[in-house]
């Protein structure tokens, strides 16, 4: 019987160790939202707040990756999910998706404000 106790209360252990929750997608660094990875990352304008869908698709998507998301990946607060129309999720703030700029190299950089008026740093 205390064999079992003791078995029992072992695995119990272990799956409350493996449930964790998910690490944010999103933090922030002066001022501007930023990724695991801390690259800046951006809203784009010609997306609506709130539809569930991004305006940035093709080559603009080559240009301004989307923060991406797994299946398993849930909305948390201000931070949500959008489904793409070429079929992963990605992370969105406040309503709208969120995304990197492909000429940011480095941490920090936020090369991409105000991109052709079309694209804001994301600020918490």
């Amino acid at each position: 019987m205390k064999r079992t106790l003791l078995l029992g209360g072992m695995l119990a252990a272990l799956a409350a160790a493996q449930i964790q929750a998910a690490p944010s997608p999103i933090s922030t660094r002066e001022g501007a939202l930023t990724d695991p990875a801390g690259m800046t990352l951006y809203v784009f304008t010609k997306d609506q707040a709130g539809n569930g869908r991004s305006a940035c698709n093709g080559a603009c998507a080559a240009l301004w990756p989307p923060l991406a998301a797994t299946a398993d990946d849930q909305p948390e607060g201000e931070l949500g999910l959008i489904a793409r129309d070429d079929g992963p999720r990605q992370w969105s703030w406040r309503g709208k998706p969120l995304y990197r700029f492909s000429q940011d190299q480095a941490p920090g950089e936020r090369k991409g404000d105000n991109f052709k008026q079309l694209w804001q740093v994301a600020r918490p």
